[in-house]
């Protein structure tokens, strides 16, 4: 493989207009594309094979016009102190509330909220409003009307709130791309000391995301995409573009420090660096598109997205960016003409500090890094996954109030309806049995009457809990209410429920795919059976770690006040899957850049130690400047007000920290010098079947005709300084 790259990075660097025009062409017919081709995305969430989603087509069917997949809204009245709702001008202002609120854009139905839902002191009402399309559908629009109506009954003097997931904004794109890449620039500088070196990356990472978000919304005109399927693809495409960017021109600045000319050095950086891009492409696509295996659509359309980014990612790095070299020659060196990783007798790196103090003392590094894992993992022993609701939100939002109002003015169930259907050909009679069977169960505050729907043949009944929507005791009410003969359980919280066994009963099979297909990857790559091995096991120590950090800071609430964690809860469903995807790929990345280069020492005849020591110190800036990227991007979620994306941007930062820095630059030089030259072992019969894809560049040595061949002189490198 290096020979092949070799060749292509040489073709790339002599050819650079021919392939800059190239890609410049093909982002305007991606564009062009993007602008005549795309489709309408869809806002449908589904969840297939769970009782929920079943239950929701069902009243698609039978009851079309009760919104059972609608965005709902509670709009909660509270009575000034010392009064009643039930009082003639509190009444009249509670009537002229409800009478807005019907007026608004896509409204359904809006129950009076003095008819049923008032508690027995009179102070607490509320209204349910049952929107025609889901909340992603709904426009600002719509939830002004809302909020409209709302002022109506607060400028009388009533407390009013609302919650729900209409009320919830449908976040657009927001500044963490554009926080990501000011965050890379700065660092790209700061680690290559050249303006020139540090946008290269940043530009082939603009230009990639580019098309890959072009490309997927071609795609939108022949299948359909949910309208978050590019935010996975934007996110991590900008993430793998700067690191594969910043692995090759690394390497071209080696190669020009050694003496190199350009055009050889872009050559050796594609055929060398590339390779080990090319292998953590394929291992990130293979995190992504494996996805697919958790058979939700939302994440089968994220993962695949993401994964085509990833691909047009690699395919940048390995010819436009050598093409892009060859615009720049030596002005990638900055006013330091050399490489200080190539330059001889000086100060050491502080990565070749780090990798001989690692070294000389393996075991007390290594045992010390492995167990302070295992104590953050400690808490992901209590995991518990959910949704995020209004529970979660912050605590001046309207939502939050509307919550604790209903709490305090009727019981946490309140916050947590179930919608109990009854499919029978006589479902008065069927349903009026489910009901009287469902008060009998433990956890059971009312039941409402029925409503059939005009044939007859199907009944919903309103169950409200005892206990919190996210509590035990509620998901425990709906499985018994499951195991009666008849009634089917949907709702929000019915979902909430089935989403979240359904995401924790695919962790494993994911898990397994990954896992699976990445040892043979890595096997493929290093020749070796004990680093793949080696390179999972520490993923899956970071991962645990990071499950344990999260549930800490979220579940149990541990420096709640530092990270803003108003109220703890569980753990956003969907959160240990994409983890598990982005981090291994990520994970993968950083090891595939620091063991690439530790097997090229090896190749090379350096003594184990030595090239665990060498490897290390040419690999670890460049891995720390990418971790670093991502860890202040993912931090900058933190700031969110919302509970759920707080976590997200605090366990991927956390779970990048571990990695990178625990894992890939402590425990990994610390195993590779205690295996030795064991590391590399591979049994003879599987040598023979695996082919050698040279990653570490060996080949190149045989090609001195290549390598020697006077170029001809090139006027757009004269000025660079060749």
């Amino acid at each position: 493989m290096a020979t092949y790259l070799y060749r292509l990075g040489r073709f790339s660097f002599r050819r650079r207009r021919l392939i800059l025009a190239l890609w410049l062409a093909a982002l305007a017919l991606l564009g062009v594309g993007a602008a005549t081709l795309s489709g309408p995305t869809s806002d449908e969430f589904t969840i297939p094979g769970t009782e929920a989603q079943e239950t929701i087509d069902l009243l698609g069917a039978r009851f079309p016009g009760a919104g059972a997949d609608g965005a709902q809204a509670r709009v909660v009245f509270a009575a000034p102190a010392g009064e009643r709702l039930t009082d003639e001008a509190n009444r009249a202002a509670v009537a002229q509330t409800v009478a807005r609120l019907r007026t608004g854009g896509q409204v359904a139905a809006v129950t009076d909220p003095l008819q049923g839902t008032i508690n027995e002191a009179g102070t607490v009402a509320y209204a349910q409003v049952t929107y025609k399309v889901a909340a992603t559908a709904l426009t600002d629009a719509d939830r002004e009307a809302l909020f409209g109506a709302a002022d109506t009954g607060r400028a009388a003097g009533l407390t009013v709130e609302a919650g729900g997931d209409a009320v919830q904004e449908q976040g657009g794109p927001g500044n963490s791309e554009v926080l990501g890449i000011l965050v890379a620039a700065v660092v790209l500088v700061i680690t290559f000391g050249s303006l020139v070196a540090a946008g290269l990356p940043l530009l082939t990472a603009i230009l990639g995301v580019a098309a890959a978000v072009l490309g997927i919304q071609i795609a939108s005109g022949f299948v359909d995409l949910g309208s978050s399927t590019s935010t996975l693809a934007l996110m991590l495409g900008i993430a793998v573009a700067i690191d594969y960017a910043l692995f090759i021109v690394s390497r071209y600045r080696h190669e020009l420090g050694i003496g190199r000319r350009p055009e050889e050095a872009a050559a050796r950086a594609v055929g060398t660096a590339g390779s080990a891009v090319t292998f953590a492409g394929l291992t990130v696509f293979i995190a992504l598109a494996a996805l697919a295996v958790v058979n939700i659509p939302v994440l089968t359309e994220m993962g695949l997205a993401a994964s085509f980014a990833v691909i047009i990612a690699v395919l940048i790095a390995l010819t436009l960016l050598p093409a892009l070299l060859g615009f720049a020659g030596r002005r990638v060196l900055g006013r330091r003409s050399r490489d200080p990783e190539a330059a001889g007798p000086g100060k050491p790196s502080g990565g070749l500090r780090w990798a001989r103090l690692v070294t000389r003392r393996p075991v007390a590094v290594l045992v010390a890094a492995v167990l302070g894992l295992l104590v953050l993992a400690i808490p992901a022993l209590d995991l518990r996954l959910g949704l995020p609701g209004d529970n979660m939100a912050g605590a001046e939002t309207t939502q939050r109030k509307a919550y604790d109002l209903l709490t305090d003015g009727f019981g946490p169930g309140f916050n947590g309806p179930l919608t109990v259907v009854v499919d029978s050909p006589d479902a008065k009679n069927a349903a009026a049995e489910a009901a009287t069977s469902i008060k009998g169960l433990a956890g059971v505050v009312t039941v409402s009457p029925p409503v059939l729907n005009p044939a007859g043949d199907t009944a919903i009944l309103q169950v409200i809990p005892a206990s919190a929507p996210d509590s035990t005791q509620t998901e425990e009410l709906v499985h018994a209410i499951r195991e009666l003969d008849g009634p089917l359980v949907t709702g929000t919280t019915a979902v909430d429920i089935d989403m979240s066994a359904k995401m924790g009963a695919a962790l494993l099979p994911y898990l397994a795919v990954i896992v699976a297909l990445a040892f043979l990857l890595l096997t493929l790559l290093f020749r070796s059976i004990l680093v793949p091995l080696k390179a999972i096991a520490g993923f899956l120590l970071s991962v645990v770690a990071t499950f344990g950090a999260v549930v800490a800071v979220f579940q149990w609430g541990w420096l709640g006040g530092l990270f803003g964690v108003d109220q703890p809860g569980p753990i956003m469903s969907m959160l240990p899957v994409f983890l598990i995807g982005i981090v291994f790929g990520l994970a993968m990345d950083y090891e595939v850049f620091l063991v690439s280069r530790m097997r090229e020492e090896h190749v090379h005849g350096t003594p184990p130690t030595e090239a665990v020591v060498n490897g290390f110190a040419h690999g670890a800036r460049v891995v720390t400047a990418a971790a670093i990227i991502m860890i202040s991007v993912f931090s900058g979620f933190i700031l969110s007000p919302e509970s759920f994306i707080k976590s997200i941007g605090f366990a991927l930062a956390a779970a990048i920290l571990f990695d990178a820095f625990v894992v890939r630059m402590t425990i990994v030089p610390a195993v590779m010098t205690l295996l030795g030259r064991r590391a590399w072992w591979l049994p003879a019969w599987l040598d023979r079947v695996l082919p050698d894809v040279d990653v570490e560049g060996e080949k190149l040595r045989e090609l001195p005709g290549e390598q020697d061949e006077a170029a001809p002189a090139d006027p757009e490198l004269v000025g660079a300084g060749r």
